[in-house]
């Protein structure tokens, strides 16, 4: 709902500032356990990097990546069959939760991918041209082998977040306030009073920053300075014939994933830019010919749209969760850079922990703030 002038504080005992895949993520598990939720939301619910991005349930080469993004990635892969499966029952919008693999191809350092998967018992494969061609009839010719990892999911992120909405606004104990934008804070004594916005002031017991790339800005107007900028990625989709990309087809960093109608997406950039979300010709060019050059037949196929979308990222990808040093009440969850929909459920469980005082799926030391915050003083 338009967030409309406000007469008193509204008070819940927890109060969210961002409406994107975390930040909705977080109220819903603070609302299934039992506590009142405002969540402020300076657009429309999902309509920044959640919508954006791919919906690829893993980091795009798990590989590569440091332990502590390994196991929030882990624990939310685990974690998409059944919210899927829950938000099309009380919702009726079905976020299209598919588990039909991810072939990479060209893959430079096999050796280290296949020494990452045995270590977390991950399924991964080297397979032939003949499999790889059965999977995906369509991918690039003359390729002798691929790496196959049968367990991959994808999500289609604009149904998953529209569904995170829907229910959360069915939900008696959540208040949603969009179009409601943040223009400070009231704080003293280490507390955060209230949240001050265009409509006016609103407090809350316990208030969570879930900005996105947006949440360094709206904590500098504490004196916090936590390390998050924008990376701006471009994507392409194109209009084809269902079943012309079976599964996501992972090639030079870039990818294919198709949806249940046939659209197929192709992604992405790494533009840093600020807060340009400017979709441009020669980020569309490059992203086409990269989707041609993995699934050639897409060239026949018409582009349908083009756009951007700002990533939070942070100096080595590993999200910032936790409270905020200095004040009894502030906490964050953001700095997922391009991880964000694929660690949302995992991270957000993890703060939620926290917050009531549960024994926390992981360790939370990795992701505190104290050491951030530290190094840029």
């Amino acid at each position: 709902m338009p967030c409309q002038p406000l007469r008193t504080h509204l008070v819940s005992e927890f109060l969210i500032v961002g409406g994107g895949v975390i930040g909705m993520m977080t109220t819903l598990q603070l609302a299934d356990a039992g506590h009142s939720v405002t969540l402020l939301e300076r657009g429309q619910c999902g309509r920044e990097a959640s919508w954006a991005g791919g919906g690829i349930v893993s980091p795009l080469y798990p590989w590569r990546y440091s332990a502590p993004i390994s196991r929030l990635s882990t624990w939310s892969e685990g974690y998409y069959p059944e919210l899927a499966l829950r938000l099309l029952e009380e919702t009726g919008i079905d976020p299209e939760y598919r588990q039909k693999g991810l072939l990479y191809l060209r893959v430079d350092d096999e050796p280290r991918a296949m020494a990452w998967a045995r270590e977390v018992g991950k399924p991964l494969e080297r397979v032939d041209a003949d499999f790889l061609y059965d999977k995906e009839p369509e991918a690039v010719a003359g390729l002798a082998d691929a790496l196959w990892m049968p367990t991959l999911g994808s999500i289609r992120n604009p149904r998953l977040v529209s569904a995170l909405r829907a229910r959360l606004a069915a939900m008696p104990s959540v208040t949603l306030r969009e179009e409601c934008e943040v223009t400070g804070f009231e704080s003293a004594a280490g507390r955060v009073l209230a949240v001050n916005t265009t409509a006016g002031p609103v407090a809350g017991g316990q208030v969570i920053v879930c900005g996105g790339a947006w949440a360094s800005g709206l904590l500098e107007r504490l004196e916090v300075r936590l390390p998050v900028r924008p990376v701006k990625g471009q994507m392409i989709l194109f209009k084809t014939p269902p079943g012309l990309v079976r599964r996501v087809v992972l090639m030079d960093g870039r990818y294919v994933i198709p949806r249940a109608d046939g659209r197929v997406l192709a992604g992405s950039t790494l533009e840093e830019c600020g807060f340009d979300k400017t979709a441009t010709p020669d980020a569309r060019e490059s992203l086409w010919e990269s989707a041609v050059k993995i699934i050639p037949a897409l060239a026949e196929c018409e582009v349908e749209h083009h756009w951007a979308g700002l990533r939070p990222g942070s100096p080595d990808g590993v999200p910032f969760i936790g409270a905020v040093p200095g004040f009894d009440n502030l906490h964050v969850n953001a700095g997922h850079y391009r991880n964000g929909l694929v660690l949302a459920p995992a991270s957000t469980r993890l703060l939620v922990d926290q917050l009531l005082g549960r024994e926390p799926i992981l360790d939370t030391a990795p992701y505190r703030l104290s050491e951030a915050l530290a190094s840029t003083a």
